[in-house]
This record gives C-alpha cells, sequence and structure tokens, in this order.
C-alpha cells in the first residue's frame, strides 16, 4: 500500500463515517499521511481527527476513534492507536508494506509520475544570458536547476515549454561586434567591450568565414562582426547546453519582437488596458499601480525603445502562444526585476500572483585546495559551463548545483566532487544504484532469477520497513518539488533513500553465501532491491544525473 492509497483509505473511512451519520463532516479533497519519526508510533500518521473536530462539533479524541474503528477493519491495516489530542497511528501488516516493491517494479520508470499538476501549461524560461560570452557559473546554476525542474513538471502532469531568450538586440551586442571588430584588427578591445580567449577565437572565426571583411569599410565591417559573431556564439552557447544535457524546445530572439513590430503592438495592448500614459514626450507604464517602486519607461523621448518595452511584448508573446503560468528564473543580481515583472502580468489584465512566477537564484563557489576558484583563461574573468565541466564532470556539475535551495548559496569543493567516499553526495547515491546493479548481476550469476511467487510478508526486518517507508514517499515528493518549483526535494530524497539502503544492504543478507539455499526470502529481498534500484534511476533522471551500473 502506498501513502496515497493509505491516505483514500483514510477519505474513504470519512465518507463511510459521514454516510453512517457518525460524523456531520464534508470529506476533505485530500489527507496528509506521513512517516512519523518515531516509529514506535506506527508507520503512518494523520492529524485528520484533528481536522475534522470542529466543523464535526466533537473533540478530536472521539472524532479519532470513530476513524480508528473503521480503518481497523482495512485490509493491510495491523493497528490503528490514537495518540495525544487525536493523532491516528496507523500500522500496516508486513505484507501490505511489502506489496509495495512489486507495484514499484512493474511501474518502472512509471513510478513517482503522478498529476498534480495536471493541465497546467507553463513556460519555463531560464539561463538566458547575453550571447555575448560562454556561459559563467550563474546561468550554468539555471541549466541544471531549469532543465530538472522542466523534468519534474512534466513528470507531476504539467506541460512544459522550455525557452531560452536571446538579448540579440542592444547596447551589449554593439559592444560585442566592436571587440570582435578590434581583435580582428589587432587593435586593443574597446574599455568596456570583452575580453578573453573566446574574443580572439570568434573574431578569427569571423574573417575565415568572410573573407575579406577588414577591407571593408569601418561600419560594414562592424555589421559584419555583429551578424556573424553573433550566430558563432549563440552556436557556442547551443553546443555547451547540449553537452551539459540542456535542450530547449524554443530559441527565443529579442530582435524578431522588434523587426516584427510585437513591441509596439504589445504597448498598444497595455493601453487598452488603461495603463499607458505619456508624459514629457516619452511612454511610460504605470507598473506602480502593481507594487513597482517607479513607473517605467517603454518609449524615451528620442523615439528609442527600452529593454523594458522589450520585455512587456516578450510576456504578451508567452501568453499568446498559450502558456497559463510564465516562469522566469534570473540571477542573483536581478532582485530588482521582480516587481517590474509581475507588474506587467498585472497591467497586461493578469493575476501576477497566477500567471507569472519570477525565481532568482544565488551565488555558485568554486573551491579547489580550500581556495576559491575565480578565473578562467579562455573567458578572462568568469568561470564557464566548460570549466565546471572539465573540472568535475556533467553529473557532479548538474547534481551539485540542484542540491540545494535555489535561495542558498552553493560553495561547492571539487576535491569532494570528485572523490568516491561517502562525503560526495552524487558519487554516495550513485553508489547506491551501481551497489544494487551488482547485486542483479551476481543473482545472474549464480542462476537467480527473481521469483513471480512474491511473499512480501517476509520483508519485515527494521531496515527493510525502512527502506520500503522511504521508497513510498517518492511519489509525494517529486509532487512536492513541482507544485513548489523546487527540484531540490528530489536529490534531498535520494540521498536519504541511498542512506536506507546502504543500511538495509549491510544488515540484509541478500543472496546466498556458497553452498546456502535461496529461499523465499531471497527473493523477496531481490524485489525490494531492484525496487530501489528503479527508484533510485527515476531520481536520477529526473534531475539529468546518469545512473551508472558500475562504478
Amino acid at each position: 500500500m502506498t501513502p496515497a492509497e493509505l491516505s483514500q483509505a483514510v477519505q474513504a473511512a470519512v465518507l463511510a463515517a459521514a454516510q453512517a451519520g457518525e460524523l456531520t463532516v464534508d470529506v476533505p479533497e485530500h489527507v496528509t499521511v506521513e512517516r512519523p519519526k518515531n516509529r514506535d508510533h506506527g508507520d503512518y500518521a494523520t492529524n485528520v481527527a484533528l481536522q475534522l473536530a470542529k466543523p464535526a462539533g466533537r473533540p478530536p479524541r472521539a472524532v479519532a476513534e470513530i476513524l480508528a474503528g473503521r480503518l481497523r477493519g482495512i485490509t493491510g491495516v495491523a493497528k490503528v492507536d490514537i495518540a495525544g489530542p487525536g493523532f491516528l497511528n496507523i500500522t500496516l501488516d508486513a505484507a501490505t508494506q511489502g506489496e509495495l516493491a512489486r507495484t514499484i517494479v512493474e511501474a518502472g520508470e512509471a513510478y513517482g509520475r503522478n498529476e498534480a499538476l495536471k493541465g497546467l501549461r507553463i513556460n519555463l524560461e531560464f539561463v538566458s544570458a547575453n550571447p555575448t560570452g560562454p556561459i559563467h557559473i550563474g546561468g550554468v546554476r539555471w541549466a541544471a536547476v531549469g532543465d530538472s525542474l522542466a523534468r519534474v513538471l512534466k513528470a507531476t502532469g504539467a506541460e512544459v515549454s522550455t525557452e531560452y531568450y536571446l538579448n540579440d538586440a542592444g547596447v551589449q551586442i554593439t559592444k560585442f561586434a566592436k571587440s570582435l571588430k578590434a581583435s580582428a584588427n589587432g587593435q586593443p578591445v574597446p574599455e568596456d567591450g570583452y575580453v578573453g580567449e573566446y574574443i580572439a577565437d570568434i573574431a578569427k572565426a569571423v574573417t575565415e568565414g568572410v573573407p575579406g571583411v577588414l577591407d571593408l569599410p569601418e561600419d560594414e565591417q562592424l555589421q559584419v562582426f555583429r551578424t556573424e559573431g553573433l550566430k558563432l556564439m549563440v552556436a557556442e552557447i547551443q553546443r555547451s547546453m547540449a553537452e551539459f544535457g540542456v535542450h530547449f524546445d524554443t530559441w527565443f530572439s529579442e530582435r524578431t519582437l522588434h523587426d516584427s513590430g510585437a513591441v509596439e503592438k504589445a504597448i498598444e495592448r497595455l493601453r487598452e488596458q488603461g495603463h499607458v500614459f505619456d508624459r514629457e514626450g516619452a511612454i511610460w507604464l504605470r507598473t506602480t499601480d502593481f507594487g513597482d517602486d517607479k513607473d517605467r519607461v517603454l518609449i524615451k523621448a528620442d523615439g528609442e525603445t527600452t529593454y523594458f518595452a522589450a520585455d512587456a511584448a516578450y510576456y504578451l508573446s508567452k501568453r499568446d502562444r498559450g502558456a497559463e503560468v510564465s516562469v522566469y528564473m534570473l540571477g542573483a543580481d536581478h532582485h530588482g526585476y521582480v516587481n517590474r515583472l509581475k507588474a506587467i502580468a498585472a497591467c497586461a489584465g493578469d493575476d501576477m500572483d497566477r500567471n507569472i512566477e519570477v525565481m532568482i537564484g544565488q551565488f555558485v563557489k568554486m573551491l579547489r585546495d580550500g581556495k576559491e576558484v575565480r578565473l578562467s583563461k579562455r573567458a578572462g574573468n568568469i568561470i564557464t559551463i566548460d570549466d565546471v565541466v572539465d573540472w568535475i564532470g556533467v553529473d557532479a556539475a548538474r547534481y551539485m548545483l540542484v542540491r540545494q535551495s535555489t535561495d542558498s548559496t552553493i560553495t561547492i569543493d571539487i576535491d569532494v566532487v570528485t572523490s568516491q567516499t561517502a562525503e560526495n553526495p552524487v558519487f554516495y547515491v550513485q553508489y547506491a544504484h551501481a551497489r544494487m546493479s551488482a547485486v542483479q548481476r551476481n543473482a545472474v550469476e549464480k542462476g537467480i532469477t527473481r521469483s513471480a511467487d512474491f511473499k512480501p510478508e517476509l520483508l519485515s526486518s527494521e531496515w527493510e520497513n525502512d527502506l520500503l517507508g522511504q521508497l513510498g514517499e517518492f511519489p509525494r515528493v517529486l509532487a512536492k518539488a513541482g507544485e513548489l518549483r523546487e527540484p531540490h526535494h528530489v536529490a534531498t530524497y535520494l540521498e536519504k533513500l541511498a542512506r536506507s539502503y546502504h543500511r538495509f544492504y549491510d544488515n540484509c543478507q541478500i543472496l546466498p553465501k556458497g553452498d546456502e539455499e535461496v529461499t523465499d526470502l531471497t527473493h523477496a529481498r531481490l524485489w525490494l532491491a531492484d525496487a530501489t534500484r528503479t527508484t533510485l534511476a527515476n531520481g536520477l533522471g529526473l534531475l539529468g544525473v546518469s545512473a551508472p551500473e558500475r562504478m
């Protein structure tokens, strides 16, 4: 019995009590059942009696007594105790708990997936770094978190479209082009330009790809370096993202908003909503009506369109393309964007608390030999995605960057995450999967196949009970991660599951030794090991991390 099935059983008990006139209450849409910290309190606990006491007009313990009587009659429930003010502590019989192993193995890759967010259409935009240089460490964090979040959202029933917004218009692109042009001509890079070996590499590629470019007039040269350099930089970003296991459904060009007239149309739509006004020759959006600290300029007095106008057009584009919720994942230095982006949604007539979500990620530090690593030879003064992958590999990078809440700064110790010790979280989790895969191989070598005559009641030790309890939590953890937009809950869960498995492995002999007989317990534990392997593989897959069979 899974926690979800037990929750439904408790709901059914409430309904039966209400229909029998024992309780005058509405059946709750969802009943929470949780694993108690103290295992002497049973396998699961619920506070549903406390929630129903007030509407029922009865003391919580009286409500608990009614529900306990009905729950004790459910097949698979061994015991129901009432604790404290009215908590229900439920103990399942060993067979019912152990049956979960079969459920997981038979579900395979589908185990854990649910419909908590079924039908919700989400546009998930992440990384979106200016295409003027390699992806830096902050963007690498969003690449790992964003891609994992997309996988989690899809696994919980949402329709997800992933998007990279290319800021390919404006001042920074001009600075990028001037930097390339200067490098190609052997001139110093402008003081406010871009530096690093990658600038020289791209400049050389442009001159080789467009013969005679250096013979053109300066303004024509600049245009060539702008166009061709941008293509090469975007291709480089796409390469690094693909090698990191991240693929976007859409690469959206800011320039298309300007070239198609979408910016002007967006301003008119916002004007029709009553939030656009003219002042001192400029066109403004009254964002202060919705919590912004000041109103924002859309078009300056000289006729120049602002970045904010493009932001407004981009949000409306997402909505027009079917996004019910637009999720923006921004860097640590973008706190000021939260209110202004939400104000755009409100000015467009949307619900700023529902139709738009803005996530802010904190900084990442890399340590080696106890000292912070700050520089990249190729990029000049930043750590790039290629640096991170070279130092610790894709699996370790993705896992460590997702492992903590985006609200917190991450410190990654290169020496730790490249070690094969229990101190290395990604190794610890992957090793649990590899260990189970080794069990399966050893079983095959001994001629042992997992028997279909599974006796789940044999999985009754404290270590088996603990492991089964952890396995049952996976669907709920996944639903929580999707609803809160926090994939780090999956990583936290995997480490707990790996810990439970290692304890089980160390205390419960799975395969017979020497001439020992193959027993029903052997087969039962093989089912449990396979269920754990399946769950770990599913969880790692959601983080974009491999589940190795050998280490």
